[in-house]
């Protein structure tokens, strides 16, 4: 490829060489700059990739893209940009030939519920026979093979690859998960998407490295609205009026409360020894009896908002309700063990925003017993675990406090925390330092109509101590143990 021919999306000024110049990949890494490379420098919190230029050069990379001007040889080209990140994100697009063109892209943001959100939108499309990529929270997802991502959203170039490899194998949906730090990061630029969706929002992701402001963080989220043909907006949410001021895109609106484009209604919560979910039916632009195998309220807004955002594509409604109703979603109300005696949701709810939500949400299926087994991570603020501890008290039965991530803090330190805010709220509890042990406790001790939650992790793979981390998920210890104490299967 020329230069040139990446180029048409992407404001810049040549300050030497040629758009002739050929070119064969781009790069952010400079370790992986090579003859016929394009090196994009970008400044981050703590590197400023400008100063690996002569690096880059000296390993043959042929155009350099950059914030200012670098000294370079005149064989190399210099290309200088506003911002390097949206630069990776154009170039990149380009570079693998637009792959998100080439499929029906849908979008989904959200404090909360993006993950499972885009895993119904998948199962759905994927019951009604049509192949779906994803990614998101837990990785992508492409045909039978799964890739594990560093953040909700990947870089660009990442992204823009998975893409690709979607359109190779025959995707003719993409859903993914849009983060507000995604627009923020520039992760996304250059995409737009066929149908977007969100969500909900609440007072999250402020702070250091991440939004100044409730208004700045609501402001990244609308950009997806900003950035779609069509936009299905939660109709129940406390800031619907500020979320759809000023999007250009055709708003559709769902609820669960009040009068929208889809509804729901004649919930009911459904516990058997083999299904564990909901039952409810849509109106409005759909109409039809759905069951969703994952439990809560929420999860009936989630699975409304999925369906919604499918309506225009016209698929079965049994293809679709198939689909919800075995749907598994590593670590958000993930079933890992069921039986006669006890349920076991393993969830990632690592707040007390989420943790509240869950354990109401596990009340409304009036368990004999409400168990709730968890710790708090290690370096991070405190009074998380202090609130955590304050909600187990006031809404489980029994709590079981143990390890997370305690990364550099000592475990006993963190639930000497979390046990000062279980006291505040006169909370029944038990302290099992290990987590594989508390686990096992919990089930040993279970009763007949038990729900047990174990929540912090979910699909984390690993316990990090001391900078290192060790192989551990919630899911296969609860099996693991249930195994060992002979439980019957679920």
């Amino acid at each position: 490829m020329k230069l040139g021919e990446w180029l048409s999306e992407l404001e810049y000024e040549l300050l030497q060489g040629s758009l002739d110049t050929e070119v064969s990949e781009v790069v952010y890494d400079s370790r992986k700059a090579a003859p016929g490379s394009v090196f994009v420098c970008m400044r981050g919190a703590n590197v400023d990739s400008h100063r690996f230029v002569p690096d880059v050069i000296d390993r043959g990379a042929a155009v350099i893209v950059a914030e200012e001007a670098v000294p370079a040889p005149e064989t190399v080209t210099v290309l200088r940009v506003e911002n390097g990140r949206h630069a990776l994100a154009l170039l990149s697009a380009a570079r693998f030939g637009y792959p998100a063109k080439k499929m029906t892209t849908i979008g989904v943001t959200g404090t909360k519920g993006k993950t499972t959100t885009t895993y119904m939108i998948k199962a759905m499309l994927e019951a009604a026979g049509q192949k779906t990529g994803l990614i998101g929270t837990n990785g992508a997802v492409i045909g039978d093979a799964h890739y594990p991502t560093k953040n909700t959203t990947p870089e660009s170039y990442i992204l823009q690859e998975y893409f690709a490899r979607m359109a190779e194998e025959g995707c003719r949906y993409m859903v993914m998960e849009v983060s507000s730090q995604s627009y923020l990061m520039h992760r996304v630029d250059g995409i737009f998407f066929d149908c977007a969706v969100f969500l909900n929002i609440s007072n999250d992701h402020i702070g250091p490295n991440e939004h100044a402001s409730f208004e700045e963080y609501l402001d990244y989220k609308k950009m997806l609205l900003k950035n779609c043909r069509v936009a299905y907006v939660n109709r129940d949410d406390l800031h619907y009026g500020e979320i759809r001021q000023g999007v250009p895109a055709k708003i559709r609106t769902f609820s669960l409360e009040q009068e929208a484009d889809f509804t729901a209604d004649a919930i009911r919560y459904v516990r058997e020894p083999d299904f564990v979910g909901l039952e409810f039916r849509i109106h409005g632009g759909l109409e039809s009896e759905m069951r969703v195998g994952v439990p809560g309220r929420f999860n009936v807004s989630n699975a409304l908002a999925a369906a919604a955002v499918l309506s225009p594509f016209h698929l079965d409604p049994s293809c679709m309700s198939r689909g919800l109703e075995h749907l598994r979603v590593d670590g958000r109300m993930e079933i890992a063990y069921r039986s006669e005696r006890c349920t076991v949701i393993v969830d990632y709810a690592h707040n007390a925003v989420s943790m509240e939500s869950l354990l109401l949400t596990l009340r409304d299926y009036h368990p004999k017993r409400l168990v709730c087994v968890f710790g708090c991570g290690g370096n991070r603020a405190r009074d998380r675990r202090f609130s955590m501890g304050e909600i187990a008290g006031r809404l489980a039965d029994l709590s079981i406090i143990t390890a997370d991530n305690s990364r550099f803090e000592k475990t006993e330190d963190i639930l000497a925390d979390i046990r000062e805010g279980l006291l505040r709220s006169q909370g029944t509890f038990l302290e099992i330092p290990d987590r594989r042990k508390a686990i096992e406790y919990s089930l040993a001790h279970s009763q007949p109509g038990d729900i047990i939650a174990v929540i912090g992790k979910g699909h984390e793979d690993y316990q990090e101590i001391e900078g290192v981390r060790y192989h551990f998920l919630d899911r296969e210890a609860v099996q693991e143990a249930a195994e060992k104490l002979g439980l019957e299967k679920g």
